[in-house]
């Protein structure tokens, strides 16, 4: 394996030696990815151990090695760990000393790819709306509220509850303009070197003084991360919005939202121009709660698609706009009593001097 590293790093899909006795021998950067955890904390271990001992995996291993060839499973549901399940391609070779190379396909992850690169499309198609609702709206509101704010200085007690009532639901409104508005902020943010730890613990606290007070968040960094390539301000607004879907679908008691950082090799998205940024920063919000319904799951960042009854489907969008501006990714998977959402990121380079001439 030595002698071929670079090769093995470069497989794109999450690569694994299974040694002879089914334990994990070896594996790539796409596989660390792929189970949310390092090459040192899967090695030596049973495979049963991640994927369950009567799962497709262990036996298309089995029947890998038994035959001395090669089998392929299609559209095979892994769960590995506590992951929620993943439909994959499974490829098993036998290899002369025993041992068998696995090789995991994701289905969708491509997909998945894609479709944050367009969600960046998808919410900015709301702009032309959102100058409208800044001009079209918002100005017969002021006229409204400064109406409703004249009656309230003569009337009685019952009449000024309702002008209040008015005055309530104009602020609504307002706040819900003021959100379609940050679509149509098509300006390049400022990017610079910035501590994603220091991103997470000001989300944190700000999610812990209101709307979180009821949650028990786990914090579980990798604290030699490399800067991130960003602006704090919109990343903080990134974690919050995804803290406070968390924390509104969490129980009362018991509810949970775990906070990890990791730097993951292997992920890399392609640009146009024949061009790829690496995404090696990791950081993933996990929750005990509800889950998202499965028929959301695929639409979840679209502009106007919300699970809640009262949501406005903006926060997700905004969440999408900004990591796709940012040059990342963020993706979704859920199910009752766990939902997962991880976001990619680009390091910081900084910028290569100009050689004076």
């Amino acid at each position: 394996m030595r002698d071929y590293e670079t090769l093995w790093s470069a497989i794109p899909y999450p690569a694994f030696v299974i040694g002879t006795d089914n334990h994990v021998a070896a594996c790539n950067s796409a596989a660390e990815v792929f189970a949310s955890t390092s090459q040192k904390q899967m090695q030596a271990r049973p495979l049963a151990d991640f994927v369950g001992a009567g799962s497709a995996v262990v036996d298309v291993v089995e029947q890998a090695r038994a035959g001395g060839s090669s089998v392929v499973l299609h559209d095979v549901e892994v769960v590995w760990a506590d992951s929620a399940p993943r439909l994959n391609n499974l490829h098993a070779s036998a290899m002369p000393n025993g041992e068998v190379l696995l090789l995991c396909h994701p289905r969708g992850l491509a997909e998945k790819m894609d479709r944050s690169l367009t969600h960046r499309s998808a919410a900015r198609s709301v702009t032309g709306m959102a100058a409208m609702l800044a001009h079209e709206i918002r100005n017969p509101l002021a006229g409204i509220n400064g109406a409703a704010q004249l009656l309230a200085m003569s009337a009685s007690d019952d009449d000024r509850e309702l002008t209040q009532l008015i005055q309530d639901e104009i602020k609504r409104i307002g706040d819900l303009v003021a959100r379609v508005e940050q679509f149509g902020d098509l300006r390049p943010a400022s990017r610079e070197p910035v501590n994603i730890h220091d991103v997470l613990d000001r989300a944190k606290r700000a999610a812990m003084a209101g709307f979180a007070t009821h949650a028990r968040i786990i914090e579980q960094y990798d604290p030699s991360l490399p800067p991130v390539a960003g602006n704090a301000d919109q990343l903080i607004q990134v974690f919050l919005n995804l803290f406070k879907n968390a924390a509104e679908a969490i129980p009362e008691v018991g509810g949970t939202i775990t906070i990890k950082t990791a730097f993951r090799q292997g992920v890399r998205l392609q640009l146009p121009g024949q061009k790829s940024e690496s995404l090696p920063l990791e950081v993933t919000i996990i929750d005990n709660g509800t889950g998202i319904p499965k028929n959301l799951l695929n639409d979840i960042f679209d502009p106007f698609v919300s699970s809640k009854a009262a949501g406005t489907g903006l926060g997700l969008a905004l969440v999408s706009k900004i990591i796709a501006d940012h040059g990342g990714v963020v993706e979704c998977d859920s199910q009752p009593g766990r939902t997962r959402f991880r976001v990619l990121l680009p390091i910081w380079r900084a910028p290569k001097e100009t050689e004076a001439g």
